[in-house]
């Protein structure tokens, strides 16, 4: 397998989705913003079908359109009264958007399938080390702001009242989102973005209660089903986001059965 230099490339990015994954994840669990990954996840599709029209890679694609719109629209949907509407309106606009630019292409039904599902065997070397780079900026700056982000993301009113800037720490946590977002949908595609960034921070907090050990807990789970998918997808030939999805799901599942024992 390892013979293969696409399946080189994929588990070296894998490896680097699934610790930003991780790590980003648990923090997305604590601020209750799983409902941005779905949006930026359409952003995304949208930003991707955009470069594909215009001849770019399509992680640039993504980028562009989720790190512009990450702030806004993060803003924009704080107030639980507007957020469902806020949601379905940006979501309704993006995907029209990626289905035009799809439909402006010559490579729609490749392209599509990629972006939506992700795409081991497309993924190039150069691609590769360009997922490391924006990875390692992620965690950089998540060392450098852990402290302030730990506390206002499990602790808001506390974080407000020892003069932690909760608007700055909301900024930055949005933009390594954005950038979260566009990393980890090179494996899994834009549709299933969010499967990576919830289930295994969810699943981590019912064996742990440490944020550090939440986040390595997170992070290992969202390597075992990125590597295992990209192993049972090597094998089958049937798509990696499928068995990631699976995994990931079985991995809750049994969290949930863990907590309802140690419960009883």
């Amino acid at each position: 397998m390892f013979e293969l230099s696409f399946m080189r490339n994929a588990f070296m990015a894998g490896t680097f989705i699934a610790i930003v994954s991780g790590t980003i994840g648990v923090f997305v669990m604590a601020r209750s913003m799983s409902f941005l990954t779905h949006t930026l996840s359409e952003i995304g599709f949208a930003g991707a079908s955009f470069a594909v029209f215009a001849g770019w890679p399509a992680l640039n694609g993504m980028l562009l359109f989720t790190m512009l719109s990450s702030v806004l629209v993060g803003q924009m949907s704080i107030k639980e009264s507007r957020r469902e509407a806020v949601i379905s309106a940006v979501s309704a606009l993006f995907i029209g958007l990626g289905i035009l630019f799809l439909s402006l292409s010559s490579q729609t039904a490749s392209s599509a399938t990629s972006i939506l599902f992700g795409s081991v065997v497309g993924i190039s070397r150069q691609e590769v080390w360009q997922l490391v780079g924006l990875s390692l900026l992620v965690m950089v700056v998540v060392m450098i702001g852990y402290r302030q982000l730990k506390f206002d993301s499990f602790d808001a009113v506390g974080a407000r009242v020892n003069g932690i800037n909760s608007t700055l720490i909301s900024v930055v946590f949005l933009l390594l989102l954005a950038l979260s977002v566009s990393v980890a949908a090179q494996i899994v595609g834009s549709l299933l973005i969010f499967i990576l960034l919830t289930l295994p921070a969810a699943s981590a907090k019912y064996f742990t209660h440490g944020v550090a050990k939440m986040i390595v807990l997170a992070i290992l789970f969202a390597m075992l089903g990125t590597w295992l998918g990209l192993y049972l997808g090597y094998l089958t030939n049937w798509p990696v986001s499928f068995f990631i999805a699976v995994i990931e799901v079985v991995i809750y599942v049994t969290a949930l059965i863990f907590q309802h024992l140690v419960n009883d």
